[in-house]
């Protein structure tokens, strides 16, 4: 089982991320976390890394049901979205597959809600 699913877009980088966040808006997430990873390995270590985000998303309703279903699951929250330039005007975003990461917790309530979330992020990742 792979852990992510992810497309890439004839998109400019900047135009990518927006994208990414509003169809992640249109499915019922809103982006709590966005970590600029360019910029903080220039900032941190002065190094110079493509252009290269993490947006931490999260469904509030989805994620109230998964913490009154399993109290540390927050250990794996949010889902990770990341928006990647892999050349110019070639951009990859990628999602986690919330059903690869909870399948470490032995709950079958808590997987039914990940299949959930999963089914969301894919559609997100399709639409682009």
């Amino acid at each position: 089982m792979s852990y992510y699913f992810s497309k890439v877009l004839s998109f400019a980088f900047d135009a990518a991320v927006a994208e990414t966040t509003r169809k992640l808006k249109d499915e019922g997430f809103g982006v709590i976390t966005d970590i600029d990873v360019t910029a903080t390995l220039k900032t941190k270590i002065g190094v110079e890394f493509r252009p290269y985000r993490i947006l931490g998303a999260c469904n509030p309703s989805l994620a109230h049901e998964a913490l009154k279903l399993e109290d540390k699951v927050g250990t794996m929250l949010p889902c990770n979205v990341i928006v990647q330039e892999l050349a110019p005007r070639q951009v990859e975003v990628a999602a986690i597959d919330p059903v690869a990461s909870m399948s470490a917790i032995d709950n079958p309530a808590l997987l039914e809600k990940a299949q959930i979330v999963r089914e969301r992020l894919e559609k997100v990742i399709r639409s682009l």
